[in-house]
């Protein structure tokens, strides 16, 4: 019965992570909440392992509904040429881009998880960049954009996005999603180009980031965290699949501000939470 509880508590989370990874509105913020109220009963090693493996669930969703924009290869009797040059590009283009976080995520992800990963600066930059969506999208109102497919995105705003990415990956409660859009909607990417680029540069990330927390865990997984492990994933798949679909529909006719105020209500309602709620019951 235990460990039926704790596979729908792992389902949760699953649903969580698939909703909140792709829209700009911070999925470690979002899984920091629901662990307040909704706690796993894992070693400490293994839920900061599971927040980020867990990811790969809705990585395989970019994979499978992407494929083909992401695959460099055509092995089609009709193809003119093996290979995809402008995929194979856009590949050159997300390395660039994931330069800044990598090397900062090697060299200080104990450091910035001590002292960073806490509800105060989850709250603080979902108001910030929730401010930021709003702003920019203020601002952007009527203009149009500049880059408008991903064979138009250069190196540079591959670069600069990739900066907005490196903050997300500093301060937990930006979202990795919120701040590569909002950077690239700030040098003029369309939403649609802002959102594939985001997702694309998704993958290598999390592989990352999941392969990383793999190997300091170990492989020496018990029966009960493997199935609570990829039961999440899964349920973070079918959700992404779903949430991916929608996003894109979405943002076809309207803007991210509504987003931003999510971000600025759920960031208020943080600090509420975390200074005077728990405070008081704490009394």
């Amino acid at each position: 019965m235990e460990t039926f509880i704790e596979i729908i508590k792992a389902a949760l989370f699953g649903i969580v992570e698939g909703i909140t990874e792709w829209l700009p509105i911070s999925s470690t913020g979002h899984m920091i909440l629901l662990n307040e109220f909704v706690h796993m009963n894992v070693s400490q090693d293994f839920w900061d392992m599971f927040l980020v493996v867990i990811q790969l669930g809705a990585i395989l969703a970019v994979v499978v509904l992407y494929w083909n924009k992401i695959f460099p290869f055509d092995f089609s009797r009709n193809a003119r040429s093996v290979i995809k040059t402008d995929i194979f590009v856009m590949w050159f283009k997300i390395l660039v881009a994931c330069i800044p976080a990598a090397v900062v995520g090697l060299l200080f992800d104990e450091i910035l998880e001590k002292y960073l990963y806490n509800p105060i600066t989850v709250a603080v930059m979902l108001i910030l960049f929730g401010i930021g969506f709003i702003v920019i999208e203020n601002r952007n109102h009527g203009k149009k954009a500049v880059v408008r497919s991903l064979k138009k995105l250069t190196y540079k705003d591959a670069l600069i996005i990739g900066l907005f990415q490196l903050i997300a990956a500093i301060f937990p409660g930006t979202s990795r999603s919120g701040a590569t859009i909002l950077g690239g909607l700030m040098i003029g990417v369309s939403r649609t180009v802002a959102a594939e680029f985001t997702f694309f540069l998704a993958i290598p990330v999390m592989l990352g980031a999941s392969l990383l927390k793999i190997v300091k865990f170990g492989f020496a997984f018990s029966g009960n965290e493997a199935m609570i492990l990829i039961v999440g994933m899964v349920v973070a798949f079918v959700v992404s699949i779903i949430v991916i679909r929608f996003l894109m529909s979405y943002i076809k006719k309207h803007d991210f501000k509504a987003f931003g105020w999510y971000r600025i209500v759920l960031g208020a309602l943080v600090l509420f939470y975390f200074f005077v709620v728990k405070r008081f019951l704490a009394v």
